[in-house]
Formats: structure tokens, C-alpha cells, sequence
């Protein structure tokens, strides 16, 4: 990532001009998160404040998850099938499976896992005109939305969440303060 150009949304080589503003937020929101999770311990990513509660690791396998269900939506135009839908549940969920199969891996495992999500968008969104993002198709409930959104969900689902990992990066230093 291009931290002289972080702050700038604007052209992005071999991209549109509005693929490249997705992408200026999209790499923003990606740089802040690896930030708040460099370094972190596998026990700090296992950590579990509840029963009931998300691990960092787990959260960092959703990021992935999540961009990789959105690449079959917006790049195939088509549902997750029943094995991708195995593959990616545990993580898309994070619920009970999640916290019995996201467990044990280091942070580089997570980080691999998101560059590489990351890696296949940037080299489809190369592939399409800008007017792809605003090509509406039905969405969440029988509601409709234009890829632009889509992809704008992907990573605001990112921020929202790298909240929770700053908090869940408190109570792990409380705990074991």
C-alpha cells in the first residue's frame, strides 16, 4: 500500500476513475485495520471475553469471507453455492461455528487471507467499466442496489467491525492487566 497517496482518493493505476475512489476508501479502511492488529499474539486473537463473543482472529476471517461472498454476488451475479456456503459459513456467521473452527491461527494466516480476497477484487474490478457499479440488481430482501453499494458494504462492514477488535484489544489488556 502507497502511504505517500493513503490520504488521497483519486486515479489508481489500471482503474476507472470511480473504481479508483472505491478502492482510495477501500485500501484506507484496510491500512487502518492491519494497523490495529499488527503484532497481535494468536492468544490475543483467540481471546473470547464471553460465550457469546467474537475473537479478533474470528472478526479477521470474516473481512475475508465477507469479500469473497460479495466477489461471487457482484462478479458472478449469482447466490454462494452449498460448498462455497460451507467454506465461508463459519466466518460469514460468527456465531457458535466460528468460535469452534477460528481458532490457532497467527496473524499473518489472517492477513494472507484478506490480501489475497483483496488481491482477486482489485484484479475483477480491472476487468470492469465504472458503469458495473451502478448496474442495479436485487439485494437483501427483495430490495435492489447497484454494485457501488455492494462494494461499499464490504468495507464499512470492515470499520464497523475493527471497532469491536479495538474493544475486544481492551478488555484482552484489562484481563490480563
Amino acid at each position: 500500500m502507497d502511504l505517500d497517496t493513503l490520504y488521497i482518493i483519486d486515479q489508481k493505476d489500471s482503474l476507472g476513475m470511480e473504481f479508483s475512489k472505491l478502492v482510495s476508501m477501500m485500501n484506507y479502511t484496510r491500512y487502518t485495520t492491519i494497523e490495529a492488529v499488527k503484532g497481535l499474539t494468536v492468544e490475543e486473537l483467540d481471546f473470547l471475553f464471553d460465550e457469546e463473543a467474537n475473537s479478533i482472529g474470528m472478526l479477521l476471517a470474516h473481512f475475508a469471507a465477507v469479500e469473497k461472498t460479495y466477489q461471487v454476488l457482484t462478479f458472478e451475479n449469482r447466490d454462494l453455492n452449498e460448498k462455497e456456503l460451507s467454506i465461508l459459513l463459519p466466518a460469514l456467521d460468527l456465531g457458535n461455528l466460528g468460535r469452534e473452527t477460528i481458532k490457532g491461527n497467527t496473524i499473518d494466516y489472517y492477513l494472507e487471507q484478506m490480501a489475497e480476497a483483496r488481491n482477486t477484487t482489485i484484479e475483477m474490478f480491472k476487468t470492469f467499466p465504472d458503469e458495473w457499479l451502478y448496474e442495479q440488481t436485487p439485494f437483501w430482501h427483495e430490495r435492489y442496489s447497484n454494485n457501488f453499494f455492494k462494494w461499499f458494504h464490504v468495507f464499512e462492514d470492515e470499520l464497523s467491525h475493527r471497532g469491536q477488535i479495538r474493544l475486544i484489544k481492551k478488555m484482552f489488556n484489562k484481563r490480563k492487566g
